[in-house]
């Protein structure tokens, strides 16, 4: 079905949604996520083997929490390994949105390529145009957190509670904001203390090897 869809949807150019040739294979996408989000919790085989259906790709480990929403059915989502997303990950997946292996996504998270243009004739057709995100590898997003089509968030990196993300943000920061802003580096502080002024355990760091 890959095969079937429109270059225009990944071209960054404005196109109309609601194009016969689009929405005809947008409404068979869906269908599996419709399935996924009927699941229980006991079946996950079933929810993995959804996943890899659903999904452009998915790395081995990977879970999100129903319920799942996204306007292609993940059909443009690309999962490392490990990748966990907690309840109601929102995705307006219109192009390819890449997540690095083991990145945590809180609940309520929204992650959306889509945007319309400024201009009030043509939006009001309902046009748009896409921008693919990429979310590196080791990251982990705060409840809440929006991002914006076109970013890009580099590897490690931590987006705090309810920060909306409208460019992107480097590798090894943490980040939070409305919008969201690089706070401070990750830094050797970080091999000490796990919250505030409280000591990660010695035998912990010892085990991770942050001694």
């Amino acid at each position: 079905m890959k095969n079937e869809v429109s270059a225009k949807l990944h071209s960054g150019e404005l196109y109309d949604p609601m194009d016969p040739e689009i929405t005809e294979v947008q409404s068979r996408a869906v269908m599996r996520l419709y399935e996924y989000n009927q699941t229980a919790p006991q079946e996950a085989e079933k929810r993995q083997r959804l996943l890899e259906e659903m999904l452009w790709e998915c790395g081995e480990g990977c879970h999100i929490e129903p319920p799942f929403h996204a306007n292609w059915g993940g059909y443009f989502l690309h999962l490392g390994e490990g990748v966990y997303a907690n309840f109601s990950l929102t995705l307006v997946d219109d192009t390819h949105i890449y997540i690095g292996d083991h990145t945590l996504i809180g609940p309520n998270v929204t992650i959306s390529t889509a945007n319309h243009p400024i201009n009030p004739e043509i939006r009001s057709q309902g046009w748009q145009y896409n921008l693919p995100i990429h979310i590196g590898k080791n990251c982990w997003l705060g409840s809440g957190v929006i991002i914006s089509a076109g970013v890009t968030i580099g590897d490690n990196t931590v987006i705090g509670a309810g920060s909306v993300v409208t460019n992107d943000i480097p590798a090894d920061s943490l980040a939070f904001g409305t919008p969201c802003r690089v706070i401070r580096a990750i830094d050797e502080t970080d091999r000490v203390y796990y919250h505030k002024t409280t000591r990660i355990p010695q035998e912990i760091r010892k085990q991770f090897g942050l001694e």
